[in-house]
């Protein structure tokens, strides 16, 4: 026969897990100062621009 185990246990040590990961999660999302969103931000209106000014629009669209 197996062990016995604890099912009160084993689900708060899942729930536990589970919540540590989105902990971490949220960290990585919402961690961040003020200067490195601005950063960020400032770096995908930069590419999203170069992106635009190498669209084809028009009549020589294909």
């Amino acid at each position: 026969m197996g062990d016995v185990v604890n099912l009160k246990r084993f689900k708060k040590r899942a729930e536990r897990e589970a919540s540590a990961k989105q902990a971490d999660a949220n960290r990585t999302r919402f961690g961040r100062t003020k200067s490195e969103r601005v950063l960020d931000e400032q770096r995908s209106s930069r590419a999203k621009d170069l992106l635009d000014q190498h669209r084809i629009d028009g009549e020589d669209a294909p």
